[in-house]
């Protein structure tokens, strides 16, 4: 799509790649209030649940480059297409299975895949592939917001379901949701640049080489580590912690709302500073300004109204690393192999987050609070920090102009 493309065409890609990443996103971060009701049925435990999550969210970064990979090659629609059918099939397979190990194979393993498939990587990729320079900001900031919208959409919605429907038929309904994702595809046509005339294409196996070279990208990963730290920690344990400060349960709750709710307007708001501004010094500012925040939580009362102020401040910041990172990789290492690319970067954050999760209960069973994790989170916010300062940011490369 060129820089004088329709803007009734460029506004319906935008549009649906927004609703199939909400849809994707909300599908996904249901999955939490089926535990005990899944579990009270089938007499399984708690953890057996959530371990079959708890795989879901590695596998989806493992599976990251692979579905990237394939997304570079015969282009996001295809991929995301496939991963809505994986969605239905392993949502279906949740609500047939009557053991637990039959449950993680359709939770962890088919989800994890479809997750991958289906997810916000793809249809970021897609996008920036599909539209100019000037919009890619914007549209990637539309998209990461998408995903916090389709949260508050499609989670309230499933929890209804289940108070009035029953577990079963809420997740035979979002089966069918699911499938709602593959019309929404149908405008990702992206495809692999066209072979360029000054020399040979590059290979997936160029791509990664040079990529594995050159420091920037791994500044990349590691930070996007951190991210994924910070986001899994305060998904998991930000309740847990404000039931441990005396607060009541609701406060929680409300915490984690108000993150998703503001991640909406950080997002947005870090796509149009991506296309005005240095990407490289928006990300140093995003992390220093975690661990400022987050010291200040440690330090203030906890009171309700530090803990929604902190809520609210941080979902500012919680996502707001995409449509940087998303920038700094093409910008790199170009749109050709983008999907994959970061999806290498993803599967970072993805580990981070495994990382977050775990580690945040470990330490709180062997210190019996959440001090020295909250530590950690601060000097990983300085330390991701400083590692984004040495990464390069190039101009776009300009269009090269034919001669008279």
């Amino acid at each position: 799509m060129s820089e004088r493309a329709a803007p009734v065409a460029a506004g319906l890609l935008v549009t649906t790649a927004v609703l199939c990443a909400a849809l994707a996103m909300g599908l996904r971060n249901s999955f939490g209030l089926f535990l005990a009701p899944m579990t009270e049925a089938h007499a399984w435990t708690a953890s057996g649940f959530a371990f079959a999550i708890a795989l879901q969210v590695l596998l989806n970064g493992v599976a990251q480059p692979l579905c990237g990979q394939v997304a570079d090659r015969l282009g996001g629609r295809a991929v995301v297409m496939g991963g809505a059918l994986l969605y239905a099939l392993g949502i279906l397979g949740m609500a047939m299975a009557e053991s637990i190990g039959l449950f993680t194979f359709f939770a962890g393993i088919v989800m994890g895949v479809a997750v991958s498939a289906a997810g916000m990587p793809v249809i970021i990729a897609s996008l920036t592939r599909l539209l100019p320079e000037s919009q890619r900001g914007r549209a990637v900031g539309l998209g990461t917001a998408g995903s916090s919208f389709g949260q508050f959409l499609v989670v309230p919605v499933a929890g209804f379901g289940i108070a009035g429907m029953g577990w079963e038929w809420t997740l035979w309904l979002m089966a069918g949701a699911a499938l709602l994702m593959i019309p929404l595809a149908i405008p990702m046509a992206d495809r692999p640049a066209p072979k360029a005339a000054s020399g040979p294409e590059q290979t997936a196996r160029e791509a990664l080489s040079l990529a594995f070279r050159t420091p920037s990208f791994w500044f990349l990963f590691f930070g996007f580590f951190v991210c994924g730290l910070h986001v899994s920690f305060l998904t998991v344990h930000l309740p847990g912690f404000v039931h441990s400060c005396g607060l009541p349960v609701a406060v929680g709750a409300g915490a984690i709302g108000l993150i998703g709710l503001f991640n909406i307007a950080g997002s947005l708001a870090a796509g149009e500073l991506s296309q005005r501004w240095k990407r490289r010094e928006l990300l140093v500012i995003i992390y220093a300004a975690r661990g400022v925040l987050i010291a200040w939580l440690m330090w203030a009362p906890k009171t309700t109204e530090t803990i929604l102020v902190f809520a609210a401040i941080m979902g500012l910041l919680y996502l707001s690393t995409v449509p940087p990172t998303v920038a700094l990789v093409a910008r790199n290492f170009g749109t050709r192999w983008l999907a994959t690319l970061f999806g290498l970067v993803f599967l970072g954050h993805q580990i981070g987050g495994f990382t977050g999760a775990f580690l945040g209960g470990l330490l709180l069973d062997m210190t019996g609070s959440y001090d020295l994790m909250w530590s950690i989170n601060i000097a990983a916010a300085a330390f991701a920090a400083l590692i984004h300062l040495p990464v390069k940011d190039p101009a776009p490369a300009r269009p090269a102009v034919a001669p008279a």
